[in-house]
């Protein structure tokens, strides 16, 4: 009778086991899936404080950065990104240099258009002076293939021979469904990978892009602060990254993104990279890198850092908003303008649903980049 009744519990007990085994399969791949790094190519106009951000998070891979023209030409950004990645000790992970000019754009264009329409606030490359007395410096401009020379020596590694585009569908190919686009300057890379590759964009993860902007107000009381509500006051569906490259911009809104995170103009008018910061910041970081911290102009934005900090941290987004976006691209008052829609009101011409974030708690973000800047010691 023992032995019936041992054997019945053995019983039992095995089939509550084979119950569960699903379950704690389950368990198992969510956990390894949690452990794996999230993979991501950074594709900007240079190198600052975001780059560190992403990487240095620990559970962040950083498969590459492009680079395309924006802020500056391309050679000179491109330098720019070695060389950061050397001050921050990550030469393992490639430079892949990409557009030097825009689909159409140019500055010749840029010249008539502000002939016809009045002045833009900032033009990157193409940027001489500023149009009043401004706080922050204005930079020397320089031609597309100006040799470069970068205050304090330039790079001693190497960008890689690949093109940025190519690149990009090459890792999306190689790890689908797996790799975030991060895309903190003009979109020509972007649109060019699509264009190469209609399936370029349904093999990532996911977009987030720093761009667009859909009604921001001045919310600090600083002569900085002043001086950037400039370029929205009067056009507040304008922003730098989108109006370089309208028409690669309405390319990435219109491809068939599993996910987008755009992050706009708007949540940025909460913050500022202060000297407070500057200084919490260095004092963490390594020697080279707080020295380079040190190094950076206070007074701007926290443009890309909040794209950063927003895909790091989503707990810190305060408010969001779905809607349809694309660009406007007829050579007009508003090209380059950003057009959104509610999901009922969109004109069903490719545009795609984004997650736009509209505001981000500026004290969690700070405290983030501090984190993130003393992970450089480690």
């Amino acid at each position: 009778m023992r032995l019936w009744t041992i054997a019945a519990a053995i019983r039992r007990t095995r089939q509550a086991l084979l119950l569960l085994l699903p379950a704690i399969a389950l368990a198992l791949t969510a956990q390894a899936a949690q452990a794996e790094p999230r993979k991501v190519i950074i594709d900007d106009d240079g190198f600052g404080l975001m780059h560190v951000m992403l990487l240095n998070a620990p559970d962040v891979e950083v498969l590459g950065l492009t680079e395309v023209s924006g802020n500056a030409w391309l050679n000179r950004l491109t330098a720019q990104a070695l060389k950061g990645l050397e001050i921050a000790g990550r030469t393992d992970v490639p430079v892949v240099p990409g557009a030097t000019y825009p689909l159409l754009n140019s500055e010749k264009l840029t010249e008539r258009w502000e002939a016809l329409y009045g002045k833009l606030t900032w033009k990157g490359a193409w940027m001489k002076e500023w149009v009043e007395p401004t706080e922050q410096s204005t930079p020397p401009y320089f031609g597309p293939d100006d040799p470069v020379d970068l205050p304090g020596g330039n790079p001693v590694t190497k960008p890689s021979s690949e093109i940025a585009a190519n690149f990009l569908i090459r890792m999306v190919r190689k790890y689908p469904g797996e790799v975030t686009i991060f895309a903190c300057g003009p979109m020509t890379n972007i649109a060019l990978a699509q264009r190469l590759d209609p399936q370029f964009a349904s093999l990532a993860k996911e977009i987030v892009y720093m761009g667009a902007s859909f009604n921001p107000h001045q919310v600090l009381d600083n002569r900085s602060a002043e001086d950037f509500a400039r370029e929205y006051e009067n056009t507040p569906r304008r922003e730098f990254n989108i109006r370089f490259d309208p028409e690669a911009a309405s390319i990435m809104a219109r491809s068939p993104w599993r996910k987008v995170t755009a992050i706009p103009i708007d949540p940025s008018t909460a913050t500022q990279l202060t000297p407070e910061l500057l200084e919490r910041m260095a004092k963490v970081a390594s020697p080279a890198l707080a020295d380079y911290i040190r190094s950076r102009e206070p007074g701007f934005p926290l443009w890309d850092e909040i794209a950063a900090g927003a895909w790091l941290d989503p707990g810190m987004i305060e408010k969001s908003e779905r809607l349809y976006v694309d660009f406007n691209t007829q050579f007009g008052p508003a090209y380059g303008d950003t057009l959104s829609w509610l999901e009922p009101y969109a004109p069903d011409l490719g545009e795609q649903p984004a997650e736009v974030v509209k505001s981000v708690d500026p004290v969690r973000l700070e405290a983030l980049m501090v984190k993130l800047m003393a992970n450089s010691r480690k």
